[in-house]
């Protein structure tokens, strides 16, 4: 009889206390994201910093406009400063790509869309780009009046050829 009296006890007073326990632990939650509210928050947008996963995947043309190839990868030196990018060339789907490292200094940078090659006024700035290229046409339609993208739309190569690419050593990130 005394074991059921004690464990009831102590079976009330564990039940009182929970409620006491959620009190303090919904207080404590609540002042955590009041600070996180009240702290700054940083823009990469405003410290001019691009996302390398914005950059990964990006088209790469030449003067002409005319598509090179894309960045597979981003290559960082000893201190890391990006140094080279990999751009693959040719291939269709992924088979039968040529992966070539040109130093990161050789590539400009384009926020617009590459401008459209066709004699069409009616086709958009974005029309010559393949399906999946990263970046949409800056319209002045209503639709598109989010936030403007602040990474690069594309790189562009003014000193080399698709062909001159082709004909650069093989490029292995991964040795």
């Amino acid at each position: 009889m005394m074991k059921k009296t004690l464990t009831a006890a102590v079976l009330g007073l564990s039940l009182t206390a929970l409620p006491a326990l959620a009190q303090n632990n919904t207080s404590a939650n609540s002042n955590t994201a009041n600070a996180s509210k009240d702290q700054p928050h940083q823009k990469a947008s405003q410290m001019n910093l691009w996302p390398a996963t914005k950059i990964k995947g990006l088209n790469v043309y030449n003067q002409s406009n005319e598509k090179i190839g894309d960045i597979s990868d981003l290559m960082l030196n000893k201190d890391g400063k990006i140094d080279t990018a990999v751009v693959s060339v040719g291939g269709f789907l992924g088979i039968g790509t040529h992966d070539v490292a040109v130093k990161f200094s050789e590539l400009k940078w384009e926020m617009e869309p590459v401008k459209s090659t066709t004699t069409s006024s009616n086709a958009p700035a974005s029309a010559n780009r393949p399906a999946g290229t990263v970046g949409s046409a800056n319209t002045s339609n209503a639709a598109n009046s989010g936030p403007k993208q602040f990474w690069p739309d594309h790189a562009v190569m003014t000193n080399a050829t698709k062909d001159q690419l082709k004909a650069m050593p093989q490029f292995d990130a991964s040795k």
